[in-house]
């Protein structure tokens, strides 16, 4: 296919392809970026491109996993890794002063009351999730099936809720 032939293609295609990344986006200005985004790759990787193919196919794949791409990146750019100890910082009101308000030190040693209260079987596994332990390390190192873990996890976090209702 010659280059002109596929410009025209691609071309024809433009409006199909403006609904679809508008599909995506629900921006008119976000759906122009797509589709431009989309057009540039299309063009650069044109010797990718099989003649007797489906172009509007290839098109629409090109779009979509540029979307997905975007939309990664766009959510890796918004996290927020914490490299604290005591994870439960994040949530404070006042993070500038360097000292945990009254309040959140009661709460915070209510919570610690109530979990210690916990009978073993699901203050174990509870606690242990609660430090960043997968499911399958929990039942590695309780020697139990990892359903059994889940449950006690669940059944902690419901107890959990029913004794701290006031801090909901």
């Amino acid at each position: 296919m010659s280059t002109y032939d596929f410009d025209q293609q691609l071309i024809a295609f433009q409006k199909p392809l403006k609904s679809f990344a508008y599909g995506f986006t629900n921006d008119e200005e976000a759906a122009n970026d797509l589709l431009q985004e989309t057009y540039l790759k299309a063009l650069t990787y044109r010797d990718k491109f099989q003649e007797r193919t489906n172009l509007k196919a290839w098109l629409y794949t090109i779009m979509r996993n540029t979307f997905i791409n975007n939309y990664r990146k766009a959510v890796r750019a918004n996290t927020i890794i914490d490299k604290t100890d005591e994870q439960y910082f994040i949530n404070t009101a006042d993070t500038n002063s360097g000292f945990e308000s009254p309040d959140s030190a009661y709460s915070h040693s209510q919570i610690v009351r109530v979990v210690d209260d916990l009978e073993d079987e699901y203050r174990v596994p509870f606690t242990m999730y609660n430090r960043g332990f997968k499911y399958k390390e929990i039942a590695a190192e309780l020697d139990l099936p990892i359903g059994t873990i889940k449950s006690r996890i669940f059944l902690a976090r419901k107890k959990l809720m029913v004794n701290l209702a006031d801090y909901r």
